[in-house]
């Protein structure tokens, strides 16, 4: 089905509804000469500037891909920096934040390629290097608008994105555009990354790439590319410094520079505020500016990733009631794309970031610029409010300053020509959230430790700041600052250093006598050995050890004076189990609920020792378990007399006599017993015996009768089974009838014990005769 824009009779429109420009049918021979000869008729006249980009000697496809962006007049580095790079010349342009500085670059890229009739076969011809990497996102989004209808590829490198699938595509790429890391690690393992037909060189935001953050990916760089390139380096703050330019290899450079004459350095629609906020009181104001501008667009910043966590973990819980996102270096490419989209589009939202985001991106609409922490300098302190006000459209600024930090970061801004202004937040306005901030790191140990993390990377941060003037640690409120984060109280700094062992050893000692105020150097040694501690001892003592490693959680769990009590005593000293000597109440604590001696706690040591379960035990007395006799009665683990009642029994050797007699009474009534078990047992071992036997002789016949062998009997004996039949003699005699029933015979016995009922015969019988007597006899029985 063809699309309702594309039916019969219809012109197809834009989302806007605006008819959509029909690309012309491009001669590129034809328009290649007439660029080139408008080139050669240019001429580079401070007085005769070009006001549109339709004045400009630009091809085709250029023009028309201006055209279809939208772009058609042209800001001042514009019109003097392309004319300059159209010429081949490098530049090094310097601009106020917002001036249209991605065009004045990207433009001549475009026209430098037109003109070489540039090619996927010729390999990479422009290379354009940007510090982040939404900065260089936000410049390929530009190109792809301008130069959609141009032949060469483009490409996007940055960190965080999949390396073989751009080791992949680099190789058919004319236009590279990345960030120096992600490029110098392309540079040293994708075979197919040649940069020997490089063309232009560019650098985006050239001061920060330029500073000792970038300076080893920018040299490795700048050694592989070729010494012929046209280089053009931009910024809102640019360098001039000779080592700078010869490292990268600039040939008599066009410095150009709009805004170098201008009374202020940044934009005269930018109206910019600042306001004393000392530093326990910093997030709470942050809290209240928040809540007074809810309908409006902001970026805060901060001066690294874990506050920037913090504080949007925390403001996200409390709910101020605008979107809240935070975006700093750590996170994922894809979410951070993702964040900055969603922030662009947005038309009341709170984005809380680092300086990620202070440099060239483009954030439409944005109202205010709140930096919560005070910029490492007055550039700094330039691009970040550069993300407002930009294009001609009106933006305020805002800047916390601590009062040791106001008067130094004044006299920076003013020598770099920044207007700013001094207000006082109205008291009505201003919210506390200190309890709720403790509440909520209280109850998730993950937020504190990221309070704790925040806290100590906020004091490193400061501490290696080079303007000392203005960033003093040793004089702000680290204490209050912790407190406001939920902590109870300032975590170890292990940056900061103490005295020198050594140098206080060797020092002379005249230089360190009592009479200066000081301690002397010996007494200095003595007390820095008094307080030097194990690895463990710095363990044990440590705070917040709830939420640190589980290495260390299972270090402190489990000793062996504990036994894994559910309830801890948080408070040891009870005023009221407690009394002083004194009546102001100065004098050493006495504790009388701890054992039957009162224990006094007159030292740091003995207040320490409260804390300890092993060392409380030699105070409390003896044990008082108790185990259970037979009898059910209970009797102590160990029973113990006194020293009176031990003798009022008499005599020791009584005592001995009396305990052995006692003893050996237990002995012969044990024997007693004993052999009263063991008679019961064999007659209770004979009554079974003879009720088995009765058994036995139910279970055997009255009358039995011989079995003879069958056909099969061979060649036996057959009177064998006659012989062993028991006769007695010749006449056998039967006796009355009332027969005793037999026993069982025994298999192992040959002599057959003589009962009645039993014939019995005189000898063997051997004979014919013998056998059939003894068998007449059976039978008449």
């Amino acid at each position: 089905m063809v699309p309702p824009s594309q039916q019969r009779g219809k012109k197809p429109q834009n989302a806007k509804g605006q008819r959509k420009l029909k690309a012309p049918a491009f001669r590129d021979d034809e328009d290649l000469e007439n660029v080139k000869e408008a080139l050669q008729g240019l001429e580079l006249d401070p007085n005769t500037r070009p006001s549109k980009f339709s004045d400009l000697p630009l091809s085709q496809r250029t023009a028309f891909g201006l055209q279809q962006s939208h772009f058609k007049d042209l800001t001042d580095i514009q019109s003097r920096s392309i004319p300059a790079a159209l010429k081949g010349k490098d530049i090094l342009g310097a601009a106020k934040t917002g001036s249209g500085k991605t065009l004045a670059f990207l433009v001549p890229v475009l026209e430098l390629l037109f003109r070489e009739q540039w090619s996927k076969q010729d390999g990479l011809g422009a290379l354009i290097i940007s510090p982040t990497r939404e900065l260089a996102a936000q410049i390929f989004e530009v190109l792809r608008k301008i130069g959609r209808n141009h032949l060469p590829s483009a490409g996007l490198i940055e960190g965080g994105m999949n390396f073989k699938e751009e080791a992949e595509r680099i190789p058919f790429m004319n236009i590279i555009i990345g960030t120096p890391g992600r490029l110098l690690q392309h540079m040293d393992r994708t075979p197919g990354f040649s940069v020997g037909n490089l063309q232009v060189l560019v650098l985006d935001e050239a001061d920060r790439i330029l500073d000792m953050g970038f300076q080893k990916e920018v040299d490795a760089l700048v050694d592989h590319l070729p010494t012929a390139r046209q280089t053009m380096l931009f910024s809102a703050t640019q360098t001039k410094k000779v080592s700078d330019l010869a490292r990268l290899s600039l040939k008599e450079p066009e410095y150009i520079a709009v805004h170098q004459e201008a009374t202020e350095a940044t934009p005269k629609q930018l109206k910019q505020y600042y306001f004393l906020a000392p530093l326990p009181t910093k997030i709470d104001m942050l809290w209240s500016f928040i809540k007074a501008n809810l309908k409006s667009k902001m970026i805060v910043f901060l001066s690294s990733s874990k506050q920037v966590r913090f504080v949007y973990e925390c403001f996200r819980r409390l709910k101020p009631g605008i979107p809240l996102v935070s975006l700093y270096g750590r996170k994922g490419q894809e979410a951070r794309l993702k964040i900055t989209e969603g922030f662009a589009a947005a038309k009341y939202s709170c984005l809380i970031a680092t300086d990620v985001v202070a440099r060239g991106i483009d954030f439409p609409s944005v109202n205010w610029v709140v930096q919560a922490d005070c910029p490492e300098d007055a550039d700094t302190y330039i691009h970040r409010v550069g993300r407002t006000a930009r294009y001609e459209n009106e933006g305020q600024a805002v800047l916390f300053l601590d009062p040791v930090e106001e008067e130094g970061m004044l006299n920076r801004l003013e020598q770099k020509r920044i207007p700013i202004r001094k207000v006082t937040p109205k008291a009505d306005k201003e919210k506390s959230i200190k309890d709720q901030i403790q509440e909520l790191c209280f109850k998730e140990p993950d937020l504190k430790y990221t309070a704790q993390k925040a806290f100590t990377y906020y004091a490193q941060s400061v501490n290696h700041m080079k303007d000392k003037d203005v960033f003093q640690l040793d004089k702000l409120d680290l204490d209050g600052f912790a407190m406001s984060m939920g902590l109870p109280g300032a975590p170890h700094l292990q940056f900061q250093k103490g005295s020198d062992v050594k140098k206080i050893k060797n020092a002379p000692r005249a230089g360190m006598s009592d009479e200066s105020g000081g301690e002397s150097g010996e007494d200095a040694l003595q007390r820095k050995k008094a307080q030097s501690k194990s690895k463990y001892d710095r363990l044990f003592e440590r705070q917040n050890q709830d939420v640190l490693s589980s290495h260390y959680g299972n270090v402190v769990a489990h000793t062996g004076d504990d036994d894994e009590d559910f309830l801890t005593v948080k408070r040891v000293l009870n005023p009221n189990e407690s009394d002083s000597e004194g009546k102001d109440g100065n004098g050493p604590t006495i504790l009388k609920h701890l054992g039957p001696q009162p224990y006094v706690v007159d030292s740091k040591r003995r207040e320490k020792a409260l804390k300890s379960k092993k060392k409380l035990l030699k105070f409390k007395g003896n044990s008082t378990k108790t185990y259970f006799d037979e009898d059910g009665i209970a009797h102590p683990v160990y029973e113990l007399q006194d020293e009176e009642d031990f003798e009022k029994e008499g005599p020791v050797d009584k005592k001995i006599e009396k305990f052995m007699e006692g003893e050996a009474a237990k002995v012969r009534q044990g024997d007693v017993e004993d052999k009263a078990l063991s008679k019961e047992k064999r007659k209770e071992k004979k009554l079974k015996r003879k009720q088995r036997e009765a058994e036995e002789r139910e279970d055997i016949p009255a009358s039995k009768s011989a079995v003879l062998g069958g056909d099969d009997a061979g060649e036996e004996d057959p009177l064998a089974l006659m012989r062993s039949l028991p006769v007695a003699a010749e006449d056998y005699v039967v006796d009355s009838e009332e027969e005793r029933p037999r026993k069982k015979p025994k298999k192992q016995k040959k002599e057959k014990r003589k009962s009645k009922g039993v014939i019995q015969l005189a000898h063997d019988p051997e004979t014919l005769e013998d056998l059939e007597a003894v068998a007449v006899g059976l039978l008449g029985q």
